[in-house]
């Protein structure tokens, strides 16, 4: 009878902690969101025209599979009557169910956005209140993602707004992602693995390599500035609960080296990749980033881990990340604007990382190099790295063991 009680306690608390739909993000969700490129000016045709494009641009198949539409998709007031949420009937004239119909047709999955507090940020109706209304609502309508903002929410308790959504999501017994979006203001890696799977760690992301945007009560960051704000908190990621370091602003006005710095790092760090530019107009050289296998395969790698920064020197950042069956990948990020000279010993710089619980000496293993975007091999461990990183560039190393 002990062994009873104990199991259904024990049985409780499991349930009653764990909020969320598991299993849903083993590997960083990718896909596209309108904010970055679009704000509020979003409607059906864009929506079938993205979803169009990231089949035709290989992207799809590279593995992105989320279209996300971002503020502004529903009208100024709900239903009067049901109070349900509403979509815009001038941007959405047909609804939100045949722009979701589409997406699913084109073998994609479709997200939606809305905020924890009384309105989101563009002042549309927020869901606090209504939270299992719209979570039926969006179950209703097959939704597979869901993007929560932070806006309007004074007096609100963040944990307790998330976890209230995540448990409204879960009922609707329809799988779908919950992505907490309040900036990192309340520490949410500390407490939301169990409610979504993945949170936004800053501030939103700014289209430059190294600025900071001031709108005067706020500011958005650029890419360096993300990354330097959270890098501290990788133990806090992994496989089903990642650290969002926001959406991409690859093909959005950065230089190609920039844009694959970016594109890189986003991967070294195990963050979503969630494309933000105008997939309707991109460049060849934009589609190769945003396409190429050999970096979507570093940051979708199954065992999860965040890379950490090794050194820093010369204005070069090095940073690891280690990977499934014991390979390494080591990225070198110039973070000045004149080319600088890199020369890395493997004798002399064993991988110890006490987060994933790794420890690779290369005077006792070897492994082959390969220089990932150059797509060529680059020697082995036995002898020293050595290579020209470009201005706001980075050099991606992929290290298999022979």
């Amino acid at each position: 009878m002990k062994k009873t009680i104990m199991l259904l306690v024990f049985l409780y608390s499991v349930t009653a902690s764990a909020q969320k739909m598991p299993g849903l993000a083993p590997t960083p969700p990718m896909g596209w969101n309108s904010w970055n490129t679009f704000a509020t000016n979003i409607n059906e045709k864009l929506v079938m025209e993205i979803a169009d494009d990231m089949v035709s641009s290989g992207m799809r198949d590279a593995g992105y599979t989320y279209i996300v539409l971002d503020d502004g998709w529903m009208a100024m007031q709900r239903d009067s009557v049901t109070g349900n949420l509403v979509p815009d009937p001038v941007k959405f004239p047909n609804g939100i169910k045949k722009v979701v119909d589409y997406v699913h047709a084109k073998g994609l999955k479709f997200g939606l956005y809305n905020c924890a507090g009384t309105k989101t940020c563009a002042g549309y109706p927020g869901t606090r209140g209504y939270e299992y209304q719209d979570a039926r609502q969006y179950a209703a309508w097959e939704i597979d993602y869901l993007k929560y903002d932070w806006c309007y929410t004074d007096g609100i308790n963040a944990k307790e707004a998330y976890t209230t959504m995540s448990k409204a999501l879960t009922a609707t017994k329809r799988p779908i992602i919950f992505s907490l979006c309040e900036w990192g203001s309340n520490n949410p890696w500390e407490w939301a693995e169990p409610v979504g799977q993945l949170w936004r760690i800053s501030g939103d992301i700014y289209n430059c390599f190294d600025c900071i945007k001031d709108w005067g009560t706020w500011k958005s960051w650029g890419v360096t500035y993300i990354i330097d704000m959270r890098k501290n908190i990788r133990q806090y990621a992994g496989p089903d609960h990642w650290n969002d370091f926001d959406m991409m602003e690859v093909g959005h006005g950065m230089s190609v080296n920039e844009d694959r710095a970016h594109f890189t790092m986003w991967s070294m760090l195990a963050s979503p990749l969630i494309a933000g530019n105008d997939l309707r107009h991109m460049t060849k050289e934009t589609i190769a980033i945003l396409t190429d296998k050999d970096v979507i395969a570093i940051n979708q790698d199954k065992r999860g881990v965040q890379a950490y920064l090794y050194q820093q020197k010369d204005s070069v950042d090095t940073w690891i990340k280690p990977l499934t069956g014991n390979d390494v990948a080591v990225c070198f990020l110039n973070r000045s604007q004149k080319p600088v000279l890199v020369e890395f010993n493997w004798q002399l710089n064993p991988v110890v990382d006490t987060v994933s619980k790794t420890n690779i000496d290369f005077t006792r293993r070897n492994y082959t190099v390969k220089d990932v975007w150059k797509k060529k091999t680059s020697g082995t461990t036995k002898s020293a790295f050595r290579g020209e990183v470009q201005p706001h560039d980075v050099i991606l190393l992929y290290l298999k063991q022979e």
